[in-house]
Protein backbone atom coordinates (compact mmCIF):
# COMPACT_ATOMS: atom_id res chain seq x y z
CA UNK A 1 0.00 0.00 0.00
CA UNK A 2 1.08 3.54 -0.77
CA UNK A 3 -0.03 6.67 1.09
CA UNK A 4 -1.02 9.50 -1.24
CA UNK A 5 -1.49 13.13 -0.19
CA UNK A 6 -4.72 14.34 -1.80
CA UNK A 7 -3.70 18.01 -1.56
CA UNK A 8 -1.32 17.59 -4.54
CA UNK A 9 0.85 20.32 -3.00
CA UNK A 10 -2.06 22.76 -3.09
CA UNK A 11 -2.25 24.66 0.22
CA UNK A 12 -5.97 25.31 -0.40
CA UNK A 13 -6.82 21.60 -0.23
CA UNK A 14 -7.07 19.66 3.03
CA UNK A 15 -4.04 17.51 3.73
CA UNK A 16 -6.06 14.29 3.64
CA UNK A 17 -4.18 11.16 2.73
CA UNK A 18 -5.46 7.84 1.48
CA UNK A 19 -4.00 4.38 1.19
CA UNK A 20 -3.85 3.22 -2.43
CA UNK A 21 -2.71 -0.03 -3.91
CA UNK A 22 0.24 0.27 -6.28
CA UNK A 23 -2.06 -0.80 -9.12
CA UNK A 24 -4.76 1.80 -8.43
CA UNK A 25 -6.69 2.76 -11.54
CA UNK A 26 -7.90 6.17 -12.55
CA UNK A 27 -11.54 6.67 -13.44
CA UNK A 28 -10.75 6.97 -17.14
CA UNK A 29 -8.66 3.78 -17.29
CA UNK A 30 -11.45 1.68 -18.79
CA UNK A 31 -11.85 4.29 -21.58
CA UNK A 32 -8.16 5.07 -21.98
CA UNK A 33 -7.92 3.82 -25.57
CA UNK A 34 -10.92 5.90 -26.64
CA UNK A 35 -9.43 9.00 -25.00
CA UNK A 36 -6.09 8.38 -26.71
CA UNK A 37 -7.79 7.98 -30.11
CA UNK A 38 -9.69 11.24 -29.62
CA UNK A 39 -6.55 13.08 -28.50
CA UNK A 40 -4.58 11.80 -31.49
CA UNK A 41 -7.38 13.01 -33.75
CA UNK A 42 -7.23 16.42 -32.06
CA UNK A 43 -3.46 16.43 -32.43
CA UNK A 44 -3.95 15.91 -36.17
CA UNK A 45 -6.46 18.77 -36.26
CA UNK A 46 -3.96 21.09 -34.58
CA UNK A 47 -1.21 20.09 -37.03
CA UNK A 48 -3.68 20.84 -39.83
CA UNK A 49 -4.36 24.28 -38.36
CA UNK A 50 -0.62 25.01 -38.22
CA UNK A 51 -0.34 23.92 -41.85
CA UNK A 52 -3.21 26.26 -42.76
CA UNK A 53 -1.36 29.16 -41.15
CA UNK A 54 1.87 28.19 -42.94
CA UNK A 55 -0.04 28.16 -46.23
CA UNK A 56 -1.69 31.55 -45.53
CA UNK A 57 -5.22 30.18 -45.63
CA UNK A 58 -8.22 32.45 -45.04
CA UNK A 59 -8.46 33.51 -41.37
CA UNK A 60 -12.11 32.51 -40.99
CA UNK A 61 -11.34 29.00 -42.25
CA UNK A 62 -8.54 28.75 -39.68
CA UNK A 63 -10.83 30.01 -36.92
CA UNK A 64 -13.43 27.42 -37.90
CA UNK A 65 -10.85 24.68 -37.44
CA UNK A 66 -9.66 26.17 -34.13
CA UNK A 67 -13.28 26.12 -32.91
CA UNK A 68 -13.63 22.47 -33.93
CA UNK A 69 -10.42 21.49 -32.10
CA UNK A 70 -11.48 23.48 -29.05
CA UNK A 71 -14.88 21.76 -29.01
CA UNK A 72 -13.18 18.37 -29.27
CA UNK A 73 -10.88 19.19 -26.33
CA UNK A 74 -13.87 20.36 -24.29
CA UNK A 75 -15.57 17.02 -24.97
CA UNK A 76 -12.50 15.18 -23.68
CA UNK A 77 -12.39 17.47 -20.65
CA UNK A 78 -16.04 16.90 -19.80
CA UNK A 79 -15.56 13.16 -20.12
CA UNK A 80 -12.62 13.29 -17.71
CA UNK A 81 -14.61 15.39 -15.23
CA UNK A 82 -17.44 12.86 -15.42
CA UNK A 83 -14.96 10.01 -14.89
CA UNK A 84 -13.43 11.85 -11.90
CA UNK A 85 -16.81 12.32 -10.26
CA UNK A 86 -17.99 8.79 -11.04
CA UNK A 87 -14.81 7.12 -9.87
CA UNK A 88 -12.80 9.34 -7.53
CA UNK A 89 -15.60 11.15 -5.71
CA UNK A 90 -17.73 8.01 -5.47
CA UNK A 91 -14.65 6.07 -4.35
CA UNK A 92 -14.00 8.61 -1.59
CA UNK A 93 -17.62 8.19 -0.47
CA UNK A 94 -16.97 4.49 0.12
CA UNK A 95 -14.33 5.19 2.79
CA UNK A 96 -15.53 3.39 5.93
CA UNK A 97 -14.16 5.94 8.43
CA UNK A 98 -16.68 8.83 8.52
CA UNK A 99 -14.09 11.53 9.28
CA UNK A 100 -11.68 10.35 6.57
CA UNK A 101 -14.62 9.92 4.18
CA UNK A 102 -15.71 13.54 4.67
CA UNK A 103 -12.15 14.80 4.12
CA UNK A 104 -11.67 12.66 1.01
CA UNK A 105 -15.00 13.68 -0.50
CA UNK A 106 -14.25 17.36 0.17
CA UNK A 107 -10.82 17.00 -1.44
CA UNK A 108 -12.12 15.20 -4.53
CA UNK A 109 -15.02 17.62 -5.01
CA UNK A 110 -12.58 20.54 -4.63
CA UNK A 111 -10.33 18.99 -7.28
CA UNK A 112 -13.31 18.69 -9.65
CA UNK A 113 -14.47 22.23 -8.93
CA UNK A 114 -10.98 23.64 -9.50
CA UNK A 115 -10.64 21.70 -12.76
CA UNK A 116 -14.01 22.97 -13.99
CA UNK A 117 -12.94 26.50 -13.04
CA UNK A 118 -9.76 26.14 -15.12
CA UNK A 119 -11.85 24.91 -18.06
CA UNK A 120 -14.12 27.95 -17.87
CA UNK A 121 -11.30 30.51 -17.90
Amino acid sequence: MTTVDLSHGNPNLPAAAVELEATAQHGYTSNKDAYLRRLKRIEGQVRGIARMVEEDKYCIDILTQVAAATKALHAVSLGLVEEHIGHCVVGAASEPDPEARAEQIDAKVKEATDAIGRLLR
